[in-house]
């Protein structure tokens, strides 16, 4: 494409944001325009530096004047009075996609749960060694999902490295996979979640799924102690370099999961719903190619026996879902990034982890806090289950409002009591659950701490409001346990309540 200079219509919103610096990055003239005012701009901070002549609050006729093409929003009306005047000079989302493919290899990572976590070990192991990976740069904003990896996927740097998720929509992930052109891929582990927008286990596997599909003939990295994963790889005919992971430990509970095939069959569950399994349909848990042995969670180590040799890791990290997520990496970054062993687990000793991952944000009265993201129940059930392994009696702030419905937000409630000493309800959805469960055993009353059901209305995964997060927590330091452990999306976000307690 000649030398043109390309006008951006809504660089405040992300997708804007990303193509006025992409274009940017590979030598074009570009402007913005968005009918936000400078100070209301969410993404700004990220056009910093670059160089763009901005219109904030109007997209005047010299903006117009001064642009050879013009990229609108996809959301902009094609009936608009804007996009009436874009005429010729129109140059779609799509265009962009199709005339700016990534000029990198690209490596992406998804699952169920354990997806950030291994993104950003991934990112930091190529920091630490000199590599640098393209970022969004959106600030909170996590952009797993939509056309942010799309678009993450053309900026500058050496690899790019994306998380690819799904809001439970068909096509997402293929979508993501296709247009970012992924070379390989990491897939952490498959358990129930967006069931609300899905219908059923299956289907919403299926959509993760697609992720496998489009990788066909590639580079796969897997939980190999899943039985959803490896019957997808097995539906799927997959015929690539697949490598598979897991670890050597003692089963905590025998629970039921569906299979591909459509059976239910019984998983010795090392976390949730990845351990032993057989089906008769010929799913079985593999040898795999790499796997952790001699596993001491108090002292954050393990023995790593890879094809070739055996490692010893040191984590910085907690709890048996955390050994999983690293193993994956080392793996990825030993094949992607093809960088030797030695200096992976230099920065893996390091990493301390995440934001709002079993991350401790303040003591008060000689008691610890920790908030944790967790909000699927497969996710609640792995996390609580390493706090009670790592430390003993807790008091559980349930936050959530599930996206599996009634359902999920009841397993939720029922893996809290099941770790727990305490719960305390403080999202509307577990205080219902609370109601319920207190009618049928009345003794509940002395685990569950609960009022009454507050009249917050769930906001996208957001269950609870920052007093009902702070109400809560200010009721767990009322029992006699010296850890509180707040789980869900609005615990870590509202996580500063703490400071004000």
């Amino acid at each position: 494409m000649t030398k043109k200079t390309f006008g951006v219509i809504g660089v405040c919103g992300a997708n804007g944001n990303l193509i006025a610096r992409l274009l940017k990055e590979r030598g074009y003239d570009v402007i913005g325009t968005d009918l936000t005012p400078e100070d209301k701009c969410r993404f700004s901070k990220a056009l910093e530096g670059y160089d763009i002549d901005l219109y904030y609050g109007e997209t005047p006729d010299e903006f117009f004047e001064r642009a050879d093409c013009i990229v609108p929003p996809a959301s902009l009306s094609k009936k608009s009075a804007i996009f009436q005047k874009i005429g010729d000079s129109l140059f779609e989302l799509d265009d962009v996609i199709r005339e700016f493919p990534p000029d990198k290899p690209v490596f992406g990572i998804t699952g169920t749960n354990g997806k950030t976590t291994s993104t950003t070990l991934l990112k930091k192991i190529a920091y630490d060694n000199g590599i640098r990976p393209a970022e969004h740069n959106l600030e909170n904003m996590q952009g797993n999902a939509e056309y942010i990896p799309i678009l993450q996927s053309r900026l500058n740097g050496d690899v790019s490295i994306l998380e690819v998720g799904t809001f439970g929509v068909p096509g997402t992930i293929r979508r993501i996979v296709k247009n970012s052109e992924i070379s390989s891929g990491l897939i952490t582990n498959i358990t129930p979640d967006h069931l609300n927008d899905l219908g059923s286990f299956m289907d919403y596997a299926h959509v993760k799924g697609e992720f496998i599909e489009e990788l066909n003939g590639k580079q796969l990295i897997v939980n190999g102690q899943d039985p959803t994963i490896m019957g997808l790889l097995k539906e799927y005919n997959f015929d690539g370099d697949l490598i598979t992971f897991g670890v050597d430990g003692t089963f905590e509970r025998i629970n039921m999961k569906e299979c591909v095939c459509g059976r239910e069959i019984k998983v010795k569950e090392l976390i949730s719903g990845c351990g032993y399994y057989f089906c008769p349909c010929g799913i079985t848990t593999p040898q795999v190619d790499y796997i952790a042995t001699n596993i001491d969670l108090k002292n954050r180590t393990f023995d790593l026996h890879t094809p070739k040799e055996k490692l010893t890791v040191q984590m910085a990290i907690d709890g048996l879902h955390n050994v999983y997520n690293v193993i994956g990496v080392i793996i990825a970054a030993h094949e992607f990034l093809k960088l030797p062993y030695d200096k992976i687990l230099d920065s893996v000793a390091t990493f301390t982890g995440v934001g709002g991952r079993m991350e401790k944000v303040g003591e008060i009265d000689s008691k610890e806090i920790y908030v944790d993201y967790a909000h699927n129940p497969a996710g609640v059930q792995t996390v609580l289950s390493q706090f009670k392994n790592l430390f003993g009696d807790f008091t559980c702030v349930i936050t959530i409002s599930s996206e599996s419905g009634d359902d999920g937000d009841l397993t939720i409630f029922n893996n809290a009591l099941e770790f727990s000493k305490y719960v305390v309800p403080a999202s509307a959805a577990s205080q219902k659950m609370a109601q319920e469960l207190i009618l049928k055993d009345p003794s509940l009353k002395d685990r569950i701490l609960f009022d009454s059901v507050d009249d917050f209305v769930k906001e996208g995964t957001l269950g609870a409001s920052y007093d009902e997060v702070k109400e809560g927590i200010k009721k767990s330091l009322g029992t006699d346990c010296n850890l509180i452990v707040a789980i869900g999306e609005a615990a870590t976000k509202f996580k500063s309540c703490v400071d004000d307690l």
